[in-house]
């Protein structure tokens, strides 16, 4: 998780002073466009929309994307909310896809859910764990489906040699307080595609109707509402963005140290990656329950088992298990061509890897030597790693 600190306050304040706050009015575009410019280039991607958050910038995408009522869309049964919720605001329907082993959709389970209704697949990277996008992106291709990449949870980090997000057809990204970007709350879109972009841009704001000055790649236009990042957030994503790649190589070198000493114990089982080479999130998985809950409660720092996590399982998403709208004339579900289900058992599968899965942080923020001692007390190896917290140089 990002740190904010001297740096992001020093950036905002010459904004405030400006007086100048809102995405447009400044001659150069102003720190927006200037992180725009910059994330689009260290992503390797044309276009980048930054937005009010995650979520909206997962329903502007579906928008975007054409996605509408009487349509599907596959999503995993472990991520936040939104990612299902995003489908029910344009008037399509979330369909519930089993996770594997690395947390991730099963490929194999999505081609299961394929209706002739689906018309796009939303893939959650998921705790700093990539989905296996080649088996997905050939799914799509050969169904005629839309991919829309869920990197809120992942921002930064790579899939052979690509950066999470960038792969499907539109990507989506989270800068909350709780992610690999942080500045409280925000977003953003990110395309190589001139009239998906055009179409995010228009609906990300109410008032592009009149911005002239913007080439909307010969779409016609459409009403949008109001998802747009200020500059003061733009400020703040610009120092933030120089901190993303050093923070990911920490996070990586403590997951080699802490996998290695996490193998060296027979009981421990360091669960599989889509991309071992740059991995950067790290879970253990055990044969039973009950040995997932006694590990989690004897590593109470860093550690918890996934399932407790409960507001990330389908199971525990109310208004969606009750197939609920805003106004029962707006409710997708009636729009839909079948039923859809919902039910504890719809993925058994995933709710009994969750419940023998605990993550591990990967303590980003401290010492490498502090880590592998708790990697170590974990095994229950004894350590001498604390000694050499203050006396070892160089360490990342």
């Amino acid at each position: 998780m990002a740190r904010v600190g001297l740096r992001e306050w020093l950036a905002i304040a010459p904004v405030i002073a400006s007086g100048k706050l809102s995405r447009y009015g400044n001659e150069d575009g102003g720190p927006l466009t200037r992180f725009e410019r910059d994330f689009s280039a260290a992503f390797d991607v044309r276009h980048t929309l930054t937005v009010s958050s995650g979520t909206g910038a997962l329903i502007a995408a579906l928008v975007a994307a054409g996605i509408g009522p009487g349509d599907e869309v596959l999503v995993p049964a472990y991520t936040w909310i939104a990612t299902a919720a995003a489908p029910l605001a344009v008037g399509a329907v979330p369909v519930l896809v089993e996770i594997d082993q690395t947390l991730t959709i099963d490929p194999q389970d999505i081609l299961r859910k394929i209706t002739p209704n689906t018309r796009a697949i939303i893939p959650v990277h998921m705790a700093n764990m990539v989905c296996d996008m080649d088996s997905i992106m050939r799914i799509a291709r050969e169904h005629g489906l839309l991919v829309i990449e869920d990197a809120c949870q992942a921002v930064g980090l790579t899939y052979k040699g690509r950066r999470a997000g960038t792969i499907g057809d539109i990507g989506a990204f989270s800068f909350n307080q709780f992610k690999n970007i942080s500045i409280g709350e925000g977003g953003a879109i990110v395309t190589n595609d001139d009239h998906l972009f055009a179409r995010a841009r228009m609906y990300h704001d109410i008032g592009s109707v009149f911005r002239g000055h913007l080439d909307n790649a010969n779409e016609p236009l459409i009403p949008g509402i109001n998802l747009k990042a200020s500059q003061i957030q733009g400020a703040m994503l610009n120092v933030q963005l120089k901190k993303l790649d050093p923070m990911v190589r920490r996070m990586r070198c403590r997951y080699d140290a802490m996998a290695e000493i996490l193998m060296s114990d027979s009981d421990l089982r360091v669960g599989p990656h889509n991309d071992p080479a740059n991995a950067a999130g790290l879970h253990v998985i055990f044969d039973t329950e009950s040995e997932a809950k006694a590990f989690a409660a004897r590593n109470r720092r860093g550690v918890y088992r996934l399932h407790d996590s409960s507001r990330h399982v389908y199971t525990f998403w109310q208004p969606i298990l009750e197939q609920r709208a805003v106004h029962p004339k707006m409710n997708p579900y009636a729009w839909a061509d079948r039923k859809i289900d919902y039910s504890p058992n719809a993925c058994a599968r995933s709710l009994d890897i969750l419940k023998r899965t605990c993550r591990i942080g990967l303590g980003e923020n401290y010492p490498l030597p502090l880590i592998r001692y708790m990697a170590k007390k974990m095994t229950g190896q004894r350590s001498d790693d604390l000694q050499s917290l203050v006396t070892t140089p160089g360490v990342p």
